[in-house]
């Protein structure tokens, strides 16, 4: 049985949600709270936003329909929040302002640091693009990318030093700028047909 599993796209999915999860870029705030807290459960962080991702991914389209939203003005929208979000990463300012967390983990680890309001405009926009299970590999990959990164967090702080970190999340602000102009542009002509 072919599943439609296509490599290629898994690539580009994992490298779209990478630069949007931004795991690299948030670990000066891990290591803060790490400080704060104590002790992050990254296990448990892990396993919650995976399961917050995925399940956006089926439940979100529904949600769609529901309240009368196609695909390409999500996808159009969700080509917005990327842009900000890009914007955030090159320009090094803040445009989202969070809560002061009071625990660690599943708030504000796995929503909104991992599976916050980008990541989730990002998985329905992409599911107008590319096949569920590309898109389940690809948030599994990024999941375990993750974890690695909330169980080695003060060895990355300390091996890349505050530079690298702003230089790879620069980088990371590039490609996710190009991408969000390519999703504006495959979905923007389906708003006027």
């Amino acid at each position: 049985m072919e599943l439609g599993i296509n490599w290629k796209d898994i690539f580009t999915i994992s490298m779209i949600l990478f630069a949007v999860i931004d795991i690299v870029g948030s670990i000066p705030i891990i290591v803060d709270l790490r400080s704060k807290m104590g002790h992050i459960q990254s296990e448990k962080a892990t396993i919650v936003a995976a399961v917050i991702m995925i399940a956006f991914l089926f439940v979100g389209e529904e949600i769609l329909k529901l309240i009368g939203i196609d695909a390409n003005s999500f996808a159009v929208a969700g080509s917005f929040v990327l842009f900000f979000l890009a914007l955030e990463m090159i320009l090094g300012i803040r445009l989202y302002k969070e809560d002061n967390p009071s625990t660690a983990s599943i708030v504000p680890i796995a929503f909104p640091l991992i599976a916050g309001a980008g990541t989730m405009t990002t998985i329905l926009s992409l599911r107008a693009a590319y096949d569920k299970i590309n898109i389940i590999i690809a948030i599994l990959i990024n999941v375990i990318v993750v974890y690695g990164v909330l169980k080695s967090s003060g060895k990355i702080e300390r091996l890349l030093g505050t530079n690298g970190l702003g230089v790879i999340r620069k980088i990371f602000g590039v490609i996710l700028l190009a991408i969000a102009v390519k999703l504006f542009a495959a979905n923007v002509k389906g708003l006027f047909i």
